[in-house]
């Protein structure tokens, strides 16, 4: 099993990048199955490039992608109770929560839909080791009706008994997240008409948080203001609570609490919202509370430096780039805020956080991997800045598209005037 690539090309993606045609697109039925086609294609694809027979799918992230259906994604993420079996030339099968079948019942890329086995140890207690034997039993048959070279079949996030099972059944087995993220790296033009709608909504949120902050409430009313706004115009859920205020926002990756806001503090929020249709949208910024005058000296000049650092690597992406002299060439983060750097310059982003994921230069050799960047990516940019004996901090991120000469900022909730003046 080789590296993760993107196949740019492999399947056609509606027209040119540029231009931002996909704004205007209008979002139908006959949209969604084009996106849902073009999504199982791209893992095809992948698949036949890295020669699987077949994957079986456990994420539900995953399952979306591959079929369209979704099912308690939330629960479905630390419960494997259902579970897609994708051929590379053959069917593609659903395996869904019991008593759930009926929601499947307008998936037009399922050819079968079936109960999942109990292959959940909690829920099969000592008739596990049964129910996962009828799953290896499920599998092989399936292979059998697939047109497969060999047994090679890709998984992920499954169960370890059922891993071990399909071992010791003879099939070879490699980690399907692979040809997945390989396959979401790359977007339709009707995959970015989603992308668009969910931005557009999740702005409107943050417009609606901004506005009700106020010094007395506390961090978890304030980020409830923007959920509910979410959730109103149809987006999903959130996968982090990543909104803090005052010495919380520094270090990063503290979580929403019931802090109560001051005056004069800043409040830093990053979006991290799977939002319509599934598709994830994050960008950050950071605001000055209201009540104890204009913002302090420091608080300017963090704000201006996460600007600075953000913009710098905004215009510093073009396609044919690659990972590596990205990392090089990136904004360089001053003695003092390295500390508490975020932990990526930029990651992809599509259903959710996703591959490539482009590390700093001082921490290349750890987790960096080299790859290119290329027309059809939505990438997010990450700024933070935090003096390690600093009180507060300034987070900022961009989400953009790669187009065939540049990017297209898909984000587009203007930076905070009052802390960018001198």
């Amino acid at each position: 099993m080789g590296d993760i690539v993107s196949l740019a090309g492999s399947v056609p993606t509606g027209g040119p990048y540029a231009g931002g045609s996909f704004r205007h697109a209008t979002l139908d039925a006959a949209l969604l199955s084009r996106v849902e086609r073009y999504r199982l294609q791209r893992l095809r694809e992948q698949m036949k490039h890295h020669q699987l027979d077949a994957v079986i799918l456990f994420d539900p992230i995953n399952i979306r992608y591959a079929c369209g259906v979704r099912n308690m994604q939330v629960y479905s993420q630390r419960n494997p109770a259902r579970y897609l079996y994708v051929a590379a030339d053959g069917p593609v099968v659903l395996f869904e929560f019991s008593a759930c079948l009926h929601l499947a019942a307008n998936a037009e890329l399922l050819d079968e839909v079936h109960p999942a086995r109990a292959v959940m140890p909690q829920y099969s207690g000592p008739r596990c080791a049964v129910h996962t034997q009828a799953f290896v039993d499920d599998i092989r048959s399936l292979f059998e009706r697939s047109h497969t070279q060999g047994q090679r079949l890709g998984i992920e996030s499954a169960p370890t008994g059922a891993i071990e099972a399909l071992g010791q059944a003879g099939f070879q087995l490699t980690d399907a997240a692979t040809v997945v993220e390989g396959a979401k790296s790359i977007k339709s033009l009707d995959e970015l008409a989603l992308i668009h709608r969910s931005v557009t909504l999740t702005e409107a949120a943050m417009t609606r948080m901004e506005a009700a902050i106020r010094p007395g409430m506390n961090e978890n009313e304030l980020w409830s203001i923007f959920n509910q706004h979410v959730l109103a115009t149809g987006g999903e859920y959130a996968e982090t609570r990543l909104l803090t205020s005052g010495a919380r926002t520094n270090p990063w990756f503290q979580e929403c609490s019931d802090k109560v806001i001051a005056p004069g503090e800043l409040v830093a929020f990053d979006t991290d919202i799977v939002g319509c249709f599934g598709y994830y949208t994050d960008f950050s910024r950071t605001f000055h509370v209201s009540g104890a005058g204009a913002p302090s000296a420091e608080q300017k000049a963090l704000y201006r430096m996460a600007a600075d650092q953000l913009e710098r690597n905004i215009a510093l992406l073009r396609p044919g780039m690659s990972f590596r002299d990205y990392s090089q060439q990136a904004w360089p983060i001053p003695d003092g805020y390295r500390e508490n750097r975020y932990l990526d310059i930029v990651h992809g982003c599509g259903m959710t956080g996703e591959w490539p994921l482009i590390a700093h230069d001082m921490d290349w050799d750890d987790v960096g991997y080299d790859g290119t960047i290329e027309p059809g990516m939505t990438l997010c940019v990450e700024a933070y800045i935090g003096h390690r004996d600093g009180t507060e901090g300034v987070k900022l991120e961009e989400q953009v598209l790669i187009t065939e000469d540049g990017i297209e900022r898909l984000s587009t909730y203007g930076y905070s005037d009052i802390l960018m003046e001198e």
